[in-house]
């Protein structure tokens, strides 16, 4: 009897104690976390060059041009325009305007105006070391020059060039954090608020996805501080998306089961680790997956995927943290009135309801076959679009809305249609300058080559080509430098268009088998099986095919977008499969416990369809809508990314996993569990106490 007494009284002290402990622990978490979080902005780079493999030409360049005396130069270009043509008064207040310019600022050269044939339009190429490298002092020089180059009265001015556009994209990137945030959080609410029908249990995932958001950002900073991992805004971003929309899914999973441990445990406490033991397997399982998929990107040779890599990791393993810890202390410490109005009561049952899930695994177990190759047939189908991708994404063409600089390039690209405006740097070798000056200028497409700065054993050359940016024609005139100028760097902003293009393509041939390799032999072990992790790594493959061709099908003829993000196909990959085979764990993972307890496989198949498939459903809405939030950023890479995987999410819970793949297990009945024993045998019914590791 005392001994009872003990152990019950002992039990209660750490029913009341333990929840407090993690909360404890967790504002100590916060609290080291905190300077760090505040300090992710400050490290963020988003110049086109901070993207690129460190390899590259154009990377070199730019890492060149900072060690030459004042440091990279900031490039600009003064476009005056009037429709009716330039009157005599606009040439004097251009001339004026820009005198004032080099006045006011040190410039690497005097700029000299050059006129358009058809008398509409004069552009001043002006460039200046003054900033170095610093972010904000480029900046005030970019607003300072927009401010003193002034229109009016029917003369428009615009300053453009590689300077004035990276101010914009950083203003851009910059812009996006509040926004995104706000915008995640809002469509999470509203959509928990909707699933739950609860006026208050929607606020305590919220809050603690916010809390490892938080966190994350304060590791993400730790890692670029200890490892130099690069940030941008597109990673900052992702991980954001990530933390909101899987932390979300794991919530959803933890608080179904832990409302039906509710109704057969009577403390919260114990319903709770009940809950735990029965989907912390599953989610950390799944969380793993994910992981894998994405710290892939480090064997990446671009700066921005492999960045992306670890930050996408960070933001899943946060919100995995969080989850399985700060949100369940945080609902015991509430008890069951979170749930009001539908508090779930001790030994209560809940009432039947007619379930969608039910009625999509009648007709998989009915025409099993049919389904299967219906399914499959419109996955390959959709994927035809994919044929339709717009090509290469321009620079001018990468904002939804038109920044100044961009509108002064498509200036530019009227008034000059036959000729370069922007210029491309090569680095030759100071002892060999004049020599590499002479090259370029006898390499066909070149009409103008010029000798600049010289420092460090390097001399910079300033070349023109006679074609427009960015198109066949300049491309092969680089690619000509590139070929005859041995030993010298060829960069600037069309070059490092090309190295992107060209680095994306050959990251896209590593990582992909290797994401398909690891996610593989994850699934392999967890399930004890071959066929079924083929079966979710094809299925996961289509789905991301099916959802490239449903983008070609949009982006070009409804949005209008002229060119893809060179990076689209590769990122959208990684996060389709990894997000795509952590759902895909809940399922199989499920009838294999089925089979386990000596269910025939169909029933099993069924069962678990019918028991996880409304979870499944309601993370898969979550996480869909959290990557569609990328669709209202001004950015195209972003909309196109984000579009994809939402996409693809949403063919993968409500075409994939309900109908494609319980059909596929439905048809092959013990063989998908080949080669494992129970492909073999009927698995032996496990005791009747045991529980299953993921409820609805």
């Amino acid at each position: 009897m005392g001994a009872a007494r003990t152990h019950g009284a002992s039990g209660a002290g750490r029913r009341r104690v333990v929840p407090w402990l993690v909360l404890g622990l967790w504002i100590a978490v916060l609290a080291i976390a905190a300077p760090f979080a505040s300090n992710l902005s400050d490290v963020q780079r988003d110049r086109a060059v901070d993207y690129l493999s460190a390899s590259a030409d154009s990377t070199q360049v730019a890492k060149i041009q900072d060690r030459l005396p004042g440091g990279e130069a900031t490039e600009m270009v003064v476009v005056y325009h009037r429709d009716t043509g330039l009157t005599a008064a606009d040439r004097a207040t251009a001339a004026d305007q820009i005198a004032e310019i080099a006045s006011a600022h040190p410039l690497t050269d005097r700029p000299a105006g050059v006129p358009s044939e058809d008398g509409t339009t004069l552009m001043y190429p002006v460039a200046s070391t003054e900033p170095g490298q610093d972010e904000e002092a480029r900046d005030a020089l970019v607003d300072d020059v927009r401010r003193i180059a002034d229109g009016g009265d029917g003369l428009s001015v615009e300053v453009g060039g590689t300077g004035a556009l990276t101010t914009d994209a950083g203003e851009v990137y910059n812009s996006l954090d509040g926004p995104l945030l706000y915008t995640t959080a809002a469509v999470v609410a509203l959509l928990l608020i909707l699933i739950y029908r609860s006026p208050f249990l929607w606020l305590v995932p919220l809050a603690v996805a916010g809390i490892a958001d938080y966190l994350s950002m304060g590791v993400a900073y730790g890692l670029n501080q200890w490892f130099g991992t690069s940030v941008s805004g597109q990673s900052t971003g992702i991980m954001t998306i990530l933390v909101f929309g899987v932390g979300t899914d794991y919530a959803l999973l933890l608080v179904s089961r832990y409302r039906e441990e509710l109704r057969r445990v009577e403390r919260p406490y114990d319903a709770m680790a009940a809950a735990l033991r029965g989907c912390g397997p599953a989610v950390l399982a799944s969380s793993g997956t994910v992981a894998a998929g994405l710290l892939c990107l480090l064997a990446a040779d671009l700066n921005s995927s492999r960045g992306m890599g670890p930050l996408g990791t960070v933001g899943v393993l946060c919100a995995l943290a969080a989850m399985l810890t700060l949100l369940p202390a945080i609902l015991v410490l509430l008890g069951r009135r979170v749930f009001w109005p539908l508090v779930p009561r001790h030994g209560s049952t809940p009432k039947p309801r007619r379930s969608l899930m039910n009625a999509m695994g009648g007709s998989a177990e009915r025409r099993p076959r049919a389904v299967l190759v219906g399914g499959a047939l419109l996955l390959g189908a959709l994927a035809l679009g994919s044929f339709n991708l717009p090509g290469t994404l321009k620079q001018e063409d990468s904002f939804t809305s038109e920044p100044e600089s961009i509108a002064a390039m498509e200036t530019l690209a009227a008034a000059y249609p036959e000729r370069g405006t922007q210029p491309v740097t090569v680095m030759a070798p100071a002892d060999r300058a004049e020599e590499v000056l002479a090259e370029a200028r006898d390499t066909r497409g070149v009409e103008r080559a010029v000798a600049g700065r010289s420092g460090d054993g390097w001399t910079e050359l300033t070349v023109l080509a006679s074609a427009p940016p960015q198109s066949a024609a300049e491309t092969a005139t680089i690619e000509a430098l590139r070929d005859r100028l041995d030993g010298s760097y060829v960069g600037g902003p069309s070059a490092q268009q090309i190295d992107l293009e060209d680095t994306n393509a050959r990251d896209t041939v590593i990582v992909v088998p290797l994401v398909l390799l690891s996610v593989l032999l994850i699934l392999v072990v967890l399930l004890r099986a071959l066929v079924a992790p083929l079966i979710l790594v094809a299925a996961v493959v289509a789905v991301w095919g099916a959802a490239l061709g449903i983008g070609g099908l949009v982006f070009g003829p409804v949005l209008g977008f002229e060119g893809t993000d060179p990076g689209l196909g590769l990122l959208s990959f990684v996060f389709l499969v990894a997000l795509g085979v952590d759902y895909g764990i809940f399922l199989m993972h499920r009838m294999r416990e089925e089979s386990l307890h000596g269910a025939e496989p169909a029933r099993a198949a069924l069962t678990a369809l019918r028991t996880t498939g409304g979870v499944i459903a309601s993370a898969g809405l979550v996480l869909a809508a959290t990557f569609a939030v990328l669709t209202s950023m001004p950015m195209v890479q972003l909309v196109e990314l984000g579009f994809v995987i939402a996409v693809g999410v949403l063919l993968d819970t409500f075409l994939v996993r309900t109908y494609l793949v319980t059909s596929a297990s439905v048809a092959l009945r013990r063989r998908v569990w080949w080669p494992g024993r129970l492909s073999r045998a009927p698995g032996k019914p496990a005791p009747a106490g045991e529980r299953e590791p993921v409820g609805v």
